[in-house]
């Protein structure tokens, strides 16, 4: 079987889905609208103006939220209608973040590498168990009702049993990312793995392709788009479970910092300490999003601005 007609084979399965939908429209009495066909009779890529335009056109609405509610903030701490000491102004929160900076980008660093490392490994775990279930039934059987047992127990009731089995240090906070983030890796793989057409396995299978084949060039990309929303879940619960490990026990991390900051009633530093958290769980969930727009450029999810029928 050639390497053409897989990777044919593979774009048609794992597009049939987006495709769906615009297939039932185009049978009804409906006019098409989009844009005009390219070379190929595909659409042309957008310029880069284009791009920067639909970019700007995605923030303003967010940043018109987060506006909203730094003022709200900003007139409910300057009014003192809750004390600052609970709830400290905007302009403390950065005095306090710039002052300590130094202190708080170790911190950072520390958090951060945990939840990358955590959520590596989670991907690399989820995905084969994935597979491992996807592909036997003895497996699925015997491997699925431990991963749902183990998701139900409460994280933080195990943190404790992990320092004291692995200590003080980054182990623990790692292995609590990890566990944390495995299960929606699993779930989404699985999901993607077994919604390959029935048909085009058996095409690839009468075409003389091996399993090894048929997994690289029909069943992985067609289960991408489940598997990249399940990293996207993965890399916000990441964050959480190395900010939990550090509370069980550390003695650095930003886990370990909004424990002092709690400590001691310094609003202005928790509420710092608070950002910079949000800040890790953005920054790679964007990166996620990037992948994903790299990786899928042709799933409906990605060309959702191309506008297909009216009505």
């Amino acid at each position: 079987m050639t390497e053409n007609a897989l990777d044919t084979a593979g774009r048609k399965a794992a597009a049939a889905t987006a495709a769906g939908e615009s297939a039932t429209a185009a049978a009804t009495p409906s006019t098409v609208v989009g844009p005009p066909p390219g070379v190929g009779g595909r659409p042309p890529r957008p310029t880069l103006g284009r791009r920067a335009v639909a970019f700007a056109d995605s923030l303003w609405r967010p940043a018109l939220v987060l506006a909203a509610f730094f003022a709200a903030w900003w007139f409910v701490a300057a009014r003192e209608y809750v004390p600052n000491y609970l709830v400290p102004t905007p302009g403390q929160v950065w005095t306090t973040m710039t002052g300590q900076w130094s202190e708080l980008a170790r911190h950072t660093m520390v958090t951060l590498y945990e939840t990358v490392l955590g959520f590596v490994l989670a991907a690399a775990l989820g995905l084969a168990t994935a597979v491992a279930i996807a592909y036997s039934r003895t497996l699925d059987k015997a491997l699925y009702p431990i991963v749902l047992f183990a998701q139900v127990i409460p994280k933080i009731a195990i943190a404790p049993l992990l320092v004291v089995w692995f200590g003080l240090g980054l182990t623990p906070k790692i292995i609590l990312a990890v566990l944390i983030a495995f299960f929606p890796v699993v779930i989404s793989g699985v999901a993607g793995l077994r919604s390959t057409d029935p048909e085009l396995l058996d095409l690839a299978a009468t075409m003389g392709a091996g399993p090894w084949r048929t997994f690289r060039k029909i069943r992985f990309p067609n289960a991408l788009p489940h598997l990249m929303a399940g990293l996207k879940v993965a890399v916000t619960l990441a964050v959480v479970g190395a900010v939990v490990g550090e509370f069980v026990g550390a003695s650095e991390g930003l886990g370990y910092v909004l424990l002092l900051a709690n400590g001691n009633l310094d609003a202005p530093l928790l509420f710092a300490d608070l950002i910079l958290m949000s800040a890790i769980g953005i920054v790679l969930f964007v990166l996620v999003e990037i992948a994903e727009a790299l990786l899928i450029p042709w799933h409906a999810s990605r060309r959702a601005g191309v506008p297909l029928t009216t009505s």
